[in-house]
């Protein structure tokens, strides 16, 4: 055996005998590298003679090869124990929750609207949707609103440059009882709906803002009383706050689109600086608090619509959807509502499976 096969058999028993990565790098640095012995070899061609070199050079370049072979297969080797190693240390415990991953909320808004959808709809109300453009003929005329009446100014309403096709004058919905007087003429009754949607008016200050939400409910039937208004509201502020305690008190006002038209009051007392809405408003402790606003619909608004107001009557009640949000999850300041502040959002927002049903709960 040549002293080349030799130096290769000792350097091939050593690599396969490496228990580690750290030993074969040993290894490999001691054969080629810049001091290794298969490097010095390497270099002792340039001194030999042409037949020296000739005789000898393929026999050092067979022993690299070779050698840089045997590295790498026990490299592979030793990479592929190692991974077995870290997999069976790393074992994952499929029966440990996951980690929570960063995810988006629902806002309590939208999450309201679902709630609000979901009381109105187990009383056989449907949801009715329009456009936030009007003509100032569905936003005002129809509803029995005056030409002269403060609402229709400039300062409370939002008007465009532009007018329809009928020389109607357009503007930014200022409620959502447009889509009642859509409805009105577009199905014959009876009709039960809730018109949820963003309205726009004039005003910003910590409880008004120049957009907000708003619902309103419109129900137009044969022999239908103010007594039934009365039961609808209660139902729903009941199932909406989750109490049984909820007592209404009706104040007489005044609306061009109700007659009679009656201010809503709940009962509610202060606690830790929180309104909580309940009880009896003359109870020791409690006072009234103004809520919505309510009335049967007025005979010119379903004449306008083109219905007899002596065989069909109705009532309709409006109330803010931010206001109700604010009640119930205790917030203070309407206009954070539109900041988007993802500190807010990740206090006071809904998971996306926080569905509200009435059997588990409406805030669940």
């Amino acid at each position: 055996m040549s002293d080349y096969q030799a130096m290769q058999a000792a350097l091939m028993s050593d690599i396969a005998a490496a228990s580690d990565l750290d030993a074969l790098e040993a290894l490999r640095v001691a054969a080629l590298g810049k001091a290794g012995s298969i490097t010095a070899l390497l270099k002792s061609l340039g001194g030999m003679t042409p037949d020296e070199r000739q005789a000898q050079g393929p026999q050092i370049h067979a022993l690299r090869e070779a050698v840089t072979a045997a590295l790498a297969d026990r490299k592979t080797a030793l990479d592929a124990a190692a991974l077995d190693v870290r997999l069976a240390a790393e074992a994952i415990d499929m029966t440990l929750p996951a980690d929570a991953a960063p995810r988006g909320s629902v806002h309590p808004v939208s999450q309201v609207m679902d709630e609000l959808a979901e009381i109105f709809a187990d009383m056989g109300f449907a949801v009715a949707t329009g456009p936030e453009i009007e003509d100032d003929w569905r936003n005002f005329t129809a509803l029995n609103i005056p030409e002269t009446h403060p609402a229709r100014a400039m300062h409370d309403t939002f008007y465009f440059p532009d007018t329809d096709a009928e020389g109607r004058a357009m503007l930014l919905r200022t409620h959502t009882s447009p889509v009642q007087i859509r409805t009105m003429m577009a199905q014959e009754p009876p009709i039960r709906i809730i018109a949820p949607g963003r309205v726009y008016r004039s005003d910003s200050d910590a409880t008004h803002t120049p957009m907000f939400h708003q619902v309103e409910g419109l129900v137009i039937d044969r022999g239908i009383h103010i007594g039934h208004l009365k039961w609808t509201l209660e139902t729903f502020l009941k199932a909406y706050f989750e109490r049984d305690d909820i007592v209404l008190r009706l104040r007489p006002s005044y609306f061009p689109f109700t007659e009679p038209s009656a201010e809503v009051d709940v009962g509610y007392k202060q606690e830790k600086g929180r309104r909580i809405v309940g009880g009896h408003g003359d109870d020791d402790g409690h006072a009234w608090m103004e809520l919505l606003g309510s009335g049967m619909v007025n005979r010119r608004v379903i004449a306008n619509c083109g219905l007899d107001p002596d065989e069909w009557q109705g009532f309709a009640f409006g109330v803010g959807v931010d206001r109700l949000a604010m009640l119930k999850y205790g917030m203070d300041d309407l206009r954070a509502f539109f900041d988007g502040d993802l500190r807010w959002l990740a206090h006071y927002g809904f998971g996306a499976l926080s569905v509200p049903t009435l059997s588990g709960g409406i805030s669940a």
